[in-house]
């Protein structure tokens, strides 16, 4: 009998409800939660493919301990032996665990516990620190609280939406399409995108602002300059509720005198800044969105403050459709800093500087011990592993070796590790390569717990799959270390359940409304009610009801009740372009990829929009480099180099160059952007400056380009660039090679045939051309078939990539294998536009011009594309103008 299960979702920090239905025969398929009020119903393409990432393919099933397998015991009894060893020959800091906004909060309750109670380290620091621990650090400077006021209902009631450092079309669709809803349904609903680039999220906006990367700061210095001069001072609020607004207009006012000086400084056009701060101005109800854009900075910390400054200085915070709203990334990142999975917070949203909140963390839990100052950082955790300074560390449910900035010294590092032990669920990582023992970690599906969104809501996320070979939840891996370091009776826990409720438990522990975070009301819930657990937002009430925005009351946590305004002088990235690297990188996420693709990699359907790394360059950036759209180029920065694909676009900012950050050595030979992104920090957040690394672009220029479509993953040779793609029934190659074949036949068939397959090769060489085509046929089905040319202009993969789905070919199909092109009668989908329903841009572009669908809403009617996740909508309207009339 079939079971459907209502969880949430794995991906960003949006949080939506998902039901899973398990079928007779284990398979899984997904629908959005009509009920669950981060989403009422939709998902994105990425959730609408979960149900292709829970097979068992790659899983990590069994401990390992230097390669080789072992029982539990053994695994767990090494680990624990061998951090014991350590940190009684060099103490609890030498000794680190690096955690994930991918744990449930309860994995990252026990992890924390473990490390700062027992161990006695504050080393414990998670990946969330490289997306929202700026964001983190000027809550607090200006709340006295890591809070995010704002609830999701807020972007349906603001009047004027600002999005800054935030591609919501890609990064968040079903926010962007809730804010693009509501735009639909209020026309009075106005929509600013503060972006360098425009993006698809742009499709939305009355007004983009392509500000000078790394400009922020001074132009929400100049609004607030603006804001007084315009007389937009709620004197109440500021004078009864906040403090340093004077001190914040002096820096302000030294940095962003006038919307000339604004103008100048950040690239813009005068009237349109002057048109921003006026809408700005003049509306009372305006929500400001900021996201890695801001965050990912050496300045971040401060953008933050510049932009809660304006909302603080006019009182636009606390109430419906209104205050400063961080989207964060990851489905965790907020229980994560609820636990105090950051190095320099305890759990509780207390504070490792605050003796007194040390002193009722270390009571609640009767601990040994608790660390009197902060743990090391991110990116100075690993630095101190390559001076050998920390010699154990306990990765679980990241992929650092892809994730931070400058990878291959984090590699180095964790190769000169004496002790590196990885928790995750799948077996072959960049990480796990670099690992010494492996743990198999519960995967989405399999385990049990709660994650919160960035509206605070907390949710559960429900098994619905059984456990696959020895794979354990991650709560339960720590607790079996931990007993077997001599702490079992503080890790007893039978359950998921028990361990949230103590996590409640010390939510209000001492607080007596002195703290934000308070869910002490559920710490007393059953285990059936943990089961049956409702979405709730924090803080929650004595009678357990959420609380959906703060700072109504003008009451803050600081010590005085009042926020602060934080007097902003901006700064210019830290390491500005020069005529050696004169273009300025940025990276960020793709519509249809999550973090570094050990999920999403494994949905065909969501390889097929950007199947390989690439570089989004300016036209004139591209005449000055000498390059042209579809070539692959290489990539430089003071720290390495990757060769990625050319796309040359005009929605790119001159002068600057985008590349995405989810592919790895599992995925391209040369992909890695972080290889190439300098790790320079912001001083109070120590989040890397992802956004701005000083590179030079070159044309990579090989003997020969060629693909290969193939039934099964392959072992290449020969090969000085690849990368793949999972296709719905073949993996999909793109190559290219320094050193031309002797035989280009012998290679082939070395590479993709198997000696006990009866196979019927067709081929196509010509020497003088430089060309070469082969089809491998095995019965009357396409098993793989690979073009090689002298150039990266070949036939289209879309129709043969299609073939592969039929058992059978007919003559007219056999005839067109060599030629790569559909023969008539038969349509080459092209390049998917659509994730959500395979649609193709041929197809879009045909029916455009054949049928008269000059709409988004006829198309969706026709072909079903934007009519799901929406995400695609930005590029349909860019065909609609390309091709109707």
């Amino acid at each position: 009998m079939t079971k459907t299960t209502s969880t949430t979702c794995p991906y960003c920090g949006v949080g939506c409800g998902v039901l899973a239905t398990v079928d007779e025969q284990g398979g899984v398929s997904v629908a959005g939660n009509p009920d669950h009020p981060a989403n009422f119903g939709r998902l994105c393409s990425k959730g609408m493919a979960l149900g292709q990432t829970v097979d068992l393919e790659g899983r990590l099933l069994h401990p390992h301990v230097q390669g080789r397998r072992c029982t539990w015991d053994e695994a767990l009894d090494h680990v624990a032996q061998g951090f014991r060893r350590i940190i009684d020959e060099h103490g609890p800091d030498a000794v680190a665990f690096y955690v994930s906004g991918q744990l449930l909060t309860e994995d990252y309750y026990v992890a924390n516990k473990l490390m700062k109670g027992y161990i006695g380290s504050a080393n414990i620091d998670t990946n969330s620190r490289l997306c929202m621990s700026s964001s983190v650090a000027g809550h607090k400077r200006a709340f006295g609280m890591d809070t995010v006021p704002c609830a999701y209902e807020d972007l349906e009631r603001a009047k004027l939406i600002v999005l800054t450092g935030s591609n919501a079309a890609w990064c968040h669709p079903v926010l962007f399409q809730r804010m693009a809803r509501a735009r639909e349904e209020n026309p009075d609903l106005m929509i600013v995108v503060v972006d360098p680039r425009r993006t698809p999220t742009c499709e939305i906006a009355d007004l983009h602002l392509p500000l000078k990367p790394g400009s922020d700061s001074i132009l929400f210095n100049g609004l607030l300059c603006h804001l007084e001069r315009s007389d937009e001072k709620n004197a109440l609020f500021v004078e009864q509720a906040t403090e340093g607004a004077a001190e914040a207009l002096e820096a302000a006012r030294a940095s962003a005198p006038s919307i000339a000086a604004v103008a100048e400084q950040c690239g813009l056009r005068e009237d349109d800044v002057a048109r921003f701060y006026r809408l700005f101005a003049r509306t009372e109800r305006v929500v400001t969105v900021y996201s890695q854009g801001i965050n990912q900075s050496t300045s971040g910390t401060d953008k933050v403050n510049a932009i809660i400054n304006c909302h603080l200085f006019t009182g636009r915070i606390g109430r419906p459709g209104m205050g400063p709203f961080s989207f964060t990334g990851q489905p965790n990142a907020m229980g994560g800093r609820e636990v105090g999975g950051l190095a320099n917070q305890l759990a509780a949203h207390m504070d490792i500087a605050v003796a007194e909140h040390r002193a009722l963390v270390q009571g609640f839990w009767s601990s040994p011990a608790i660390p009197e100052r902060e743990g090391l950082k991110a990116v100075d955790l690993f630095d101190a592993i390559g001076r050998g300074e920390v010699k154990g560390l306990w990765i679980m449910g990241t992929n650092p070796a892809v994730s931070l900035p400058d990878a291959d010294r984090v590699r180095a590092a964790l190769r000169a590790c004496d002790l590196v032990v990885v928790s995750d669920c799948m077996a072959h990582t960049d990480t796990t390569a670099c690992a010494d023992v492996l743990l198999p970690a519960a995967a989405w599906g399999e385990k049990d717990g709660t994650v919160t969104n960035s509206e605070r809501r907390i949710s559960r996320q429900r098994a619905f799959l059984p456990l696959p070979g020895e794979a354990r939840p991650d709560w339960r891996i720590i607790c079996g270390v931990a007993r077997r370091m001599g702490f079992g009776e503080a890790f007893g826990y039978a359950c998921a359940a028990d361990i949230f409720r103590e996590h409640a438990a010390l939510s209000g522990y001492g607080n007596q409304g002195r703290r934000d975070f308070d869910i002490s009301a559920l710490s007393r819930i059953g285990d059936v009610e943990y089961d049956m657990l409702e979405p709730v937002q924090w803080p929650v009430t004595e009678k357990g009801e959420g609380t959906r925005r703060l700072f109504g009351n003008g009451r803050f946590f600081t010590a005085t009740g009042r926020a602060r305004l934080v007097p902003v002088t901006p700064r210019p990235p830290a390491n500005p372009v020069d005529e050696h690297f004169p273009l300025a990188l940025n990276t960020g996420r793709v519509r249809d990829q999550w973090h570094t693709m050990t999920r999403t990699g494994k949905a065909a359907r969501l390889s097929e929009h950007s199947p390989e790394p690439y570089a989004e360059i300016h036209p004139d950036d591209a005449r000055r480099h000498a390059v042209r759209d579809g070539e692959l180029v290489r990539v430089f920065s003071l720290r390495g180099e990757i060769i990625v694909r050319a796309v040359v676009s005009a929605e790119q900012q001159p002068g600057s160059v985008f590349v995405p950050m989810h592919w790895n050595d599992q995925f391209s030979s040369h992909g890695c952007v972080d290889v190439v992104v300098n790790p320079t920090l912001d001083p109070i957040s120590g989040q890397p400056e992802l956004k701005h690394t000083p590179v030079r672009i070159r044309r990579y220029e090989p003997a020969w380009h060629g693909f290969i479509l193939s039934r099964r993953r392959l072992d290449l040779t020969g090969a000085s660039y690849w990368a793949v793609a999972r296709g719905e029934a073949c993996y999909h190659y793109e190559i290219a090679g320094e050193q031309a074949m002797d035989d280009w036949m012998a290679w082939s068939r070395a590479m993709l045939c198997t000696s006990d397959e009866d196979v019927n090769w067709v081929e196509y060489l010509d020497k003088a051309g430089r060309q070469y085509r082969g089809v491998r046929l095995v019965g009357d089905r396409v098993e793989s078939c690979i073009f090689i040319a002298p150039s990266h202009q070949l036939p289209s993969r879309s129709w043969l990539a299609g073939l592969f789905s039929k058992d059978r070919l007919d003559e007219q199909e056999r005839r067109g294998l060599l030629l790569g092109k559909a023969p008539p009668g038969q349509e080459d989908v092209g390049h998917i536009v659509c994730a959500c329903f395979s649609v193709g841009v041929n197809t879009l572009v045909k029916s455009i011009r054949d049928d008269g669908l000059d709409t988004v809403e006829a198309i969706g009617e026709a072909l079903k594309a934007g009519t799901n996740c929406g995400s695609c909508v930005p590029e349909l309207k860019s065909l609609i103008a390309a091709n109707s009339g």
